[in-house]
């Protein structure tokens, strides 16, 4: 009987404890809602965002800068909308009710740009001279283009080195021609016309002047 009684009386205080709780937490509930408006001109703000800090809920404010959201008494609110600086309000941990009304003034903020220069408009011979002395630069098809032509191409030939599969062919031709005039003299390239046109050829380019 004695054990029956102690447990009735820690389910009693259990219960009760977490009563009072549910009260307490039940009380601590805040609906807050006020109005969002200029410092300047006291217009309502459309579209301001109220955060709750650190909590992740929000609102905004409607048209005419009307707002209502469910808080915490002790929760920090943030008030943040483009062109303003952001303001903040704070909900007393020892307010009576559970209703909390605040007005809200954002004051603008100004942010100074470089100044600039207005020139008046250039006249007509002016501007024709100017848009043909323009110089544009080239993009990748004009790079592309100009990479093309011969003498683009016979200078990138001179100074690009070889790569892997170009040396490899070099290697390879090599060893063929070893292969076919093995124990047997070599051909002179002298007595080639292809040799003699190739020389022509690079002497007209200019190909053995002096850069």
């Amino acid at each position: 009987m004695k054990h029956l009684y102690t447990l009735f009386l820690f389910l009693l205080m259990y219960f009760g404890a977490r009563a009072q709780g549910a009260v307490e937490y039940q009380d601590s509930v805040v609906q807050l809602y006020g109005v969002v408006m200029t410092a300047d001109s006291l217009v309502g703000l459309d579209g301001v965002s109220i955060v709750v800090k650190g909590k992740g809920r929000g609102t905004i404010t409607n048209r005419q800068g009307v707002f209502s959201i469910a808080v915490l008494k002790g929760d920090e609110i943030e008030f943040s909308y483009i062109g303003y600086e952001t303001s903040r309000a704070v909900i007393p941990r020892n307010l009576k009710g559970n209703e909390f009304e605040v007005i809200k003034l954002l004051v603008a903020d100004y942010n100074y740009l470089p100044a600039t220069i207005i020139r008046a408009r250039p006249s007509r011979p002016q501007f024709e001279r100017d848009f043909v002395n323009m110089s544009i630069p080239a993009d990748e098809y004009e790079i592309a283009r100009q990479n093309l032509e011969e003498n683009k191409r016979l200078a990138l030939m001179k100074t690009l080195p070889s790569d892997g599969r170009e040396a490899v062919n070099y290697s390879l031709r090599n060893q063929a021609n070893r292969a076919v005039y093995s124990g047997q003299v070599p051909p002179m390239g002298i007595l080639n016309p292809a040799s003699w046109q190739q020389f022509i050829q690079s002497w007209k380019r200019g190909d053995f002047k002096k850069k």
